[in-house]
């Protein structure tokens, strides 16, 4: 938990276990909505968690009966209302900073564990993890229609890369809420699980992503969220540099071994499970004598 030799404070919190960091939003008086305050906090216990060893994935949560209400009416808006320009554009930054980019960008795998409300604001960090895990009873609505501003914050950006036109638009217009299994129909979130399986399979789902290369697995979430904008050639240039660099950077070990185990040893298919090159006895520190296979953990059966 939280010590002065750790970024978060009053409004993030962050508890470890397993080689997970759960980072809570934690204002679930508030609803868990987004203060100025949390925004830095935010940022910096992001920014730290890069290079804990304690954490090799992050799960985004909130405390109490809301993953996040959004922007927070009173302190984002209310008592900004009447600053210049130059504060509230520095007010802005510091939420896109974290929402926008250092989460999208995060170096380790990030899943949203979407535990209740959700709305306007927090639509933005939703989007931004890799992946999204929702329970049944979760509630998701796109409300700023409803109080007289479109949404901000690049909320519009988010689900119109995720939801689709139609029920983007949909929900941007009516301002109407939905409910867990909706918002993984439409593509908001992956899966949308009872909740008390919620955390059982965000675990289940940390745990396969820890078994592969951390090296490459960034590259790949990378790659990924770079090419989506570019032309087929320069997309081809780009992941074929990119797959050379992670090879650089990894030393190759997984992905030699992982050859060796399928070509060699015939006891490994990639097809169908995960590498791993620590399931075999040690060798030399030059050995790339592959490891067993660990077979992907099934997903929980939807209601």
């Amino acid at each position: 938990m939280s010590t002065n030799k750790q970024p978060w404070g009053n409004t993030v919190d962050v508890e470890f276990s397993d080689d997970i960091a759960f980072v809570y939003f934690n204002r679930p008086d508030k609803k868990n909505c987004m203060s100025p305050t949390l925004n830095r906090e935010m940022y910096a216990t992001l920014h730290a968690l890069e290079l804990d060893n304690r954490c090799k994935v992050v799960v985004l949560t909130g405390r109490g009966a809301a993953w996040s209400a959004g922007m927070d009416l009173k302190e984002y808006f209310r008592e900004t209302d009447q600053e210049g320009d130059a504060f509230k554009m520095r007010i802005r930054e510091e939420a896109a900073s974290w929402q926008q980019i250092k989460l999208r960008n995060h170096a380790k795998p990030t899943i949203a564990m979407v535990n209740g409300w959700v709305f306007g604001g927090a639509f933005t960090p939703l989007s931004s993890c890799d992946i999204a895990i929702a329970s049944d009873d979760a509630t998701f609505g796109l409300s700023e229609i409803n109080w007289g501003i479109i949404p901000g914050g690049n909320v519009t950006k988010s689900v119109a890369d995720t939801m689709g036109q139609r029920n983007a638009l949909y929900y941007i217009m009516t301002g109407e809420t939905f409910k867990g299994q909706k918002a993984a129909q439409m593509g908001l979130v992956n899966e949308s699980v009872p909740a008390d399986q919620l955390e059982k399979r965000v675990r289940e789902l940390a745990k396969v992503l820890m078994g592969k290369d951390p090296v490459v697995l960034r590259a790949a979430k990378e790659v990924f969220k770079r090419v989506r904008y570019m032309d087929w050639e320069t997309a081809n240039d780009y992941i074929y540099s990119k797959s050379d660099a992670a090879f650089a950077r990894s030393g190759g070990e997984f992905r030699g071994g992982a050859m060796t185990a399928f070509l060699d040893e015939k006891k490994f298919k990639p097809g169908l499970a995960t590498y791993n090159k620590d399931g075999s006895k040690k060798k030399s520190s030059g050995s790339k004598t592959p490891a067993k296979a660990v077979k992907p953990v099934k997903k929980t059966s939807k209601k």
